[in-house]
Formats: C-alpha cells, sequence, structure tokens
C-alpha cells in the first residue's frame, strides 16, 4: 500500500519541476532574444556589416567636400575605403572650408563635410545642415612655406615685414587665414600681403611659381610638397592651431555612406593616414 501511495506523487512532483524548467528555460530564451535583437538595432549603423556593429559598410556614390589641406590624404583614405566596401565610390569637392560651408548651405549635393576650422562647420550646423555632432577628427599648425633653400633667410614672423619680402596669406574669411591673423597677432607683426587666395594651396602655390617670397600655410601642405618648398616653423603657431571637424549632412544623398565614411575618418587606419601626413592627433 505504501509503495502505490507515494508513486504516484513522485511523478506528479516531477512533472511539476519538469514544467517549471520548462518554463524558465522558454523565459530565458526569449529574454536573451529580446535584449540580442535590441543591442543589434541601437548600436549597429544602417549598413553595417553583420556582427560588425562599429564597422559601417557602404555602396553607391558617397560625396564628401573637404578642406583644401585635406586633398592629399583624403584622396589615399578615399582608395583605401573603397577598397574594403566592395561597390562605394567617394568623390570630393576640395576648396577653401568657407566656400564648401556657403555651397552646402546653398543646397549643393553632398554627404560629408570636413571642415578646416569649428567656425566654418558652425555655418554649416547653423542651418541645420548636419547630421548629429561634429567630431574634431585631426588639427593642423601653421608654418611659413618658402622656395627650396629659403633664399631670403627667413627665421620668424616678424621677418615677412621686411622690406621687400613678398608674402601670400589666405583670405580672413579662410581658416588658414583666421589662423595667420590670430599668429601674426600673438607675434605683435604688421604686415600687408601681396596676394590674399581663397584656400591654402593657392598661397602655397604663389610660393611654387616664385611669386613671392613665403606665404603661411599649414605643416601639412609643406610636407605634401617637401620637394619644392621648405617650412620655417615659429612658436607664435602654437596659439593658432586648428581643429578639424567632419560631420555627416542632413541631405546626404546616401545617408549610409555618409555614416560610414565619418566612422572611417575617424579608425585607427585612417589616424594613422592623417598623423603621417603631419596632422596631430585630436
Amino acid at each position: 500500500m505504501s509503495t502505490r501511495t507515494t508513486h504516484p506523487r513522485r511523478l506528479a512532483v516531477a512533472a511539476a519541476a519538469a514544467l517549471v524548467l520548462s518554463l524558465g528555460v522558454t523565459a530565458c530564451g526569449s529574454d536573451g532574444g529580446t535584449k540580442a535583437s535590441g543591442t543589434s538595432t541601437s548600436t549597429a549603423p544602417t549598413g553595417a556589416a553583420t556582427g560588425d556593429a562599429a564597422t559601417p559598410k557602404a555602396t553607391g556614390d558617397i560625396t564628401v567636400f573637404a578642406a583644401a589641406s585635406l586633398k592629399e590624404s583624403f584622396t589615399d583614405l578615399g582608395k583605401k575605403f573603397e577598397a574594403t566596401n566592395p561597390g562605394a565610390k567617394v568623390k570630393f569637392n576640395f576648396g577653401g572650408s568657407s566656400s564648401l560651408a556657403t555651397s552646402i548651405n546653398s543646397g549643393a549635393p553632398a554627404d560629408v563635410f570636413a571642415a578646416a576650422s569649428p567656425a566654418t562647420m558652425k555655418t554649416v550646423t547653423d542651418a541645420g545642415g548636419a547630421t548629429g555632432e561634429p567630431r574634431t577628427f585631426v588639427r593642423n599648425t601653421l608654418t611659413i612655406a618658402v622656395p627650396k633653400g629659403n633664399p631670403k633667410h627667413l627665421a620668424a614672423l616678424k621677418d615677412l615685414a621686411a622690406p621687400g619680402v613678398k608674402v601670400a596669406l589666405c583670405a580672413k574669411e579662410v581658416p588658414c587665414g583666421a589662423a595667420a591673423q590670430t599668429a601674426l597677432k600673438a607675434a605683435a607683426v604688421d604686415l600687408t600681403p601681396v596676394t590674399l587666395e581663397q584656400d591654402v594651396k593657392g598661397a602655397l602655390t604663389k610660393v611654387e611659381l616664385g611669386e613671392v617670397d613665403a606665404s603661411l600655410v599649414y605643416k601639412t601642405d609643406v610636407k605634401a610638397d617637401a620637394a619644392k618648398i621648405d617650412g620655417v616653423d615659429f612658436p607664435e603657431a602654437g596659439k593658432a592651431v586648428n581643429d578639424y571637424p567632419i560631420a555627416a549632412l542632413a541631405k546626404a544623398p546616401n545617408k549610409d555612406g555618409a555614416a560610414a565614411f565619418v566612422a572611417y575618418i575617424q579608425s585607427p587606419e585612417a589616424q594613422q593616414v592623417l598623423t603621417t601626413a603631419g596632422f596631430q592627433a585630436p
């Protein structure tokens, strides 16, 4: 009698335990699936490679408006980006940051803006033209560009104001021009340039062609043109360091591509290329 009474109870207990265990496993599986799905949705950028939320992928044309001083580095990085994003094609428009900002605010089709100063980026963000907060990805410093061999023996900013020395500067509204004015003021140097250029490459070209004896440009530009140009460093440059911000644009025709390129420029690989070119890490 004893065995017959207890056996059904044991079966009932075992059945109940199995039911609880089954419910627990189902609940855990459901919760884990929800969390995994939620994480994927919130952290993986649109177009990201499966299983790698930190590396967005892109296809199609990506139009990048970038400061002239980024030309060599970004051209190289554009090719590297295309190699890791089959089907993507990066198209650049290099120029003075202020004129690029004006074009963007006037409706020019672009996906990304990389400016040579926060002030020029601000004209775009103030107009609602950027998506999210622009990120500083590099910094740049001025130097005095002179012809190879420095025939005028220029050694400091004050030498640019000497009689007979012809100087090219960037226009004041251009980042390299604003930085030059800051440096000249810090050195208490007052000079009248023979020309004001709309971007840093224009100021550098005047030295290359022998039309001026010197110009104030970025160190990266002198390094990129080292075969023809020498650079003369000066201490006041430290008071005129330019931050370079980058942002995806609100009206980007290729939003996924814009996000992917902005992320790539901040990657270790891209940062290595930029610092090798003479830019400073942010």
